[in-house]
């Protein structure tokens, strides 16, 4: 999940050499039984609260790993973009050749060529941004976990922990995967009924309508339910489909809130991508685009989209707690420092033991 702050902590994130003379006292300081009164702009306060208090360690963990995951974000459509406008201009090229000329036999070998770049390109992109993705959740939730139990956290810490917890997030980012996989394969057989029965019938468009907006419904909620899956992942002993089945029931009585948080986020995301898109990848054919202008636009657009990244990654944790404040899931903290301890040792497979839970009374 992504998330927007004010616009004063890029000053604070980047301002990293200074603490708070008591971090504890201004971020996770609030009472478990309560937070399952954060609502909506009461999650974007704590989030706000945690990342200001430890900005140090948000600040190591953003320059390691979610500002190169930002650039490859960005980068990727300049490059995919300028790919594939070679292989259109060696396509119209072909086109006005001779058919069986050497020149034609050319460029038939040099636009296969330029297709397999393309899609070997693809491929890596999204190789990288899956595992930067999932590191960037490991460190995120790791330190906030941490904070969250009052433990000494330090980013050469963190980066011990992350590979470890990256193991868990993978398992149950791969069942998530599959879930999704057959979810669009009944959305795509349920449109192939619908062109077969329904086409050319005054009941098409209304139709169609409706199973878009379920479909799309259903994304969303299936998106919610992995992303506190991987909060799950790390801080409890489940992971996979238990993670996921899990947070399905952890999200009951908050999935309004936490379906506007996502909403907005994404929406930020969109509007940060067009801007990229306006502002830098189209602007390379026209004339009037100054290179500075695109460098600017560039480097706003990065800045934009780590702080997006890193707050997304800090909500997404604090609706966990939210969640659990909500069930009345009342976890114990020394529990769940021995559950994050145990990361910083071999990897065994965790047992029900690393995060009791127990239930409270309101």
């Amino acid at each position: 999940m992504l998330a927007s702050p004010p616009p004063l902590l890029l000053l604070h994130l980047v301002s990293s050499l200074y603490h708070t003379k008591d971090p504890f006292k201004k971020a996770m300081d609030r009472e478990q039984e309560d937070m399952q009164f954060l609502g909506f702009f009461g999650i974007y306060k704590e989030a706000y609260k945690v990342v200001i208090s430890w900005r140090k360690i948000f600040s190591q963990i953003t320059l390691a790993l979610i500002l190169p995951l930002s650039f490859i974000f960005l980068a990727h459509k300049e490059i995919s973009d300028l790919l594939f406008w070679r292989i259109l201009e060696t396509q119209w090229e072909l086109y006005q050749t001779q058919a069986g000329s050497k020149r034609f036999h050319y460029l038939s070998d040099h636009i296969r060529s330029e297709w397999i770049t393309y899609y070997l390109f693809k491929a890596a992109y999204f190789t990288f941004l899956l595992i930067l993705s999932l590191l960037c959740t490991s460190a995120v939730v790791y330190t906030i976990a941490s904070i969250y139990t009052r433990r000494d956290v330090t980013f050469k810490k963190v980066m011990s922990v992350v590979p470890k917890v990256w193991k868990r997030l993978m398992v149950t980012f791969l069942c998530a995967f599959l879930a999704f996989f057959a979810y669009n394969l009944l959305a795509f057989l349920v449109i192939a009924i619908w062109s077969i029965t329904l086409t050319e019938t005054p009941a098409q468009t209304p139709t169609l309508v409706i199973i878009l907006i379920l479909y799309a419904a259903g994304f969303v909620y299936m998106t919610i339910i992995w992303q506190l899956a991987s909060v799950v992942s790390v801080l409890e002993d489940s992971y996979g489909f238990k993670a996921v089945l899990k947070s399905k029931k952890l999200i009951k009585g908050n999935l309004m809130v936490a379906s506007a948080i996502f909403l907005k986020l994404n929406f930020l995301l969109v509007v940060i991508q067009v801007v990229f898109n306006m502002h830098v990848v189209h602007t390379r054919w026209h004339r009037g685009a100054s290179f500075g202008s695109r460098i600017g636009f560039g480097i706003l657009c990065l800045l934009l989209l780590f702080k997006l990244i890193l707050f997304g990654l800090v909500i997404q944790t604090i609706i966990y707690f939210v969640c659990k404040s909500y069930h009345h899931e009342n976890i114990d903290k020394s529990n769940l420092s021995e559950h994050l301890e145990g990361y910083l040792g071999d990897y065994e497979p965790l047992t029900t033991k690393d995060v009791q839970l127990e239930q409270y009374q309101v």
